[in-house]
């Protein structure tokens, strides 16, 4: 099936609403619903520093203005101050995969930085604990098989980020998929932190580096060959450097795209810049995610209508990246061979992306 999904295609739109769908790196704290941040305020007893809920909003996504990554994550800031008590990690975190479940996503990745969210007492491994706890209760709730990938923070300190390794570890088999590096790429290259994640591959951790987003294509290289990354956290940058090209195509390492995101943060100048098609053109394995729903104003449904619009990608087209995402799952064996088969069946059954098609 090749139907065109244009601007005027209600018909299409539709059909990419009901696509079943994997998200592989969307970040907790860049996804809160705005009425739960007000609700927890008033639970918390610290008033927000705003008048009107369109001042909310505002605090908390980045306008098409935004002028670079380092921007884009000051949103953050405003949301943590309220994500420090147990009850409001593992509510965020069951409310991200109810709305998951609302955009029919099947499998889910959460990302976050436990040491983000201690001022009130909390310790690293109680973070992972309760929003694992919110995870498994959606997954519960709303049939979306929820997993979590903990992340280290590039301007925190060694030690910190052991620490954030260590306790990951812990959660290994028990909800925990990956360790993952994040925060601002230019200032904090990848290189720092071969000794980080050659413990993290020494505990048996699965890693995701945020790489070739705010800085080049030699940031995707030291992720792969120094820190021993699996997938890479947008890579948009690497048309830089043929030779990172034939490195992730050869070592079939899987992009983690995030279109809106990508041109929120001018990691590439606009949708006319944006290489996703030359990527599946040389045959790196794309996927596209949110990267931050609240933040970017985002859904997976909108990102696939943004390709079509954007950059003419067929329902066929997306759903070939939707089976990219499935196989790229940090999932155990059995359960990736059960989700390919019930994404298969969803797929067959919509009539898109059939093998003769």
């Amino acid at each position: 099936m090749v139907l065109s999904v244009g601007r005027s295609s209600e018909e299409g739109k539709s059909l990419l609403s009901k696509l079943p769908k994997v998200e592989l790196h969307v970040h907790l704290d860049g996804s809160l619903k705005p009425e739960t941040v007000k609700e927890l305020a008033i639970e918390q007893n610290e008033p927000l520093p705003i008048e009107s809920d369109e001042e909310l909003l505002s605090c908390m996504r980045a306008d098409e203005h935004c002028a670079d990554l380092k921007q884009y994550l000051s949103t953050f800031s405003f949301v943590l101050p309220y994500l420090q008590t147990a009850r409001a990690l593992e509510r965020v975190a069951y409310e991200l995969i109810e709305q998951a479940a609302g955009q029919r996503v099947k499998y889910i990745e959460v990302r976050f930085a436990p040491q983000l969210h201690l001022q009130k007492g909390l310790s690293v491994r109680e973070v992972i604990q309760h929003v694992i706890d919110g995870l498994k209760r959606g997954e519960s709730t709303f049939g979306t098989i929820a997993r979590a990938i903990v992340i280290c923070m590039r301007s925190h300190s060694d030690e910190m980020n052991r620490a954030v390794i260590r306790e990951a570890a812990g959660f290994r088999g028990r909800g925990v998929v990956a360790v993952d590096l994040a925060g601002d790429e230019a200032s904090f290259p990848p290189g720092l932190f071969r000794g980080l994640f050659a413990e993290a591959r020494q505990l048996g951790l699965n890693i995701t580096i945020h790489a070739g987003e705010a800085a080049g294509a030699d940031n995707v290289l030291e992720a792969i060959k120094g820190l021993g990354a699996l997938r890479i956290g947008h890579g948009v940058r690497m048309l830089e450097d043929p030779a990172v090209i034939r490195l992730v195509k050869e070592r079939r390492i899987p992009l983690e795209m995030c279109p809106l995101s990508n041109i929120q943060t001018k990691a590439v100048a606009g949708w006319e810049a944006y290489p996703i098609r030359r990527y599946m053109e040389e045959g790196i394995i794309v996927t596209v995610n949110t990267d931050n729903m609240t933040v970017s104003g985002t859904t997976l449904t909108k990102e696939y209508e943004l390709l079509a619009e954007q950059l003419g990608f067929t329902p066929d087209e997306i759903a070939q990246i939707i089976r990219n995402g499935v196989k790229a799952a940090f999932l155990e064996e059995e359960e990736k061979r059960l989700l390919i088969q019930s994404v298969e069946q969803e797929l067959a059954e919509l009539g898109v992306g059939q093998k003769d098609s």
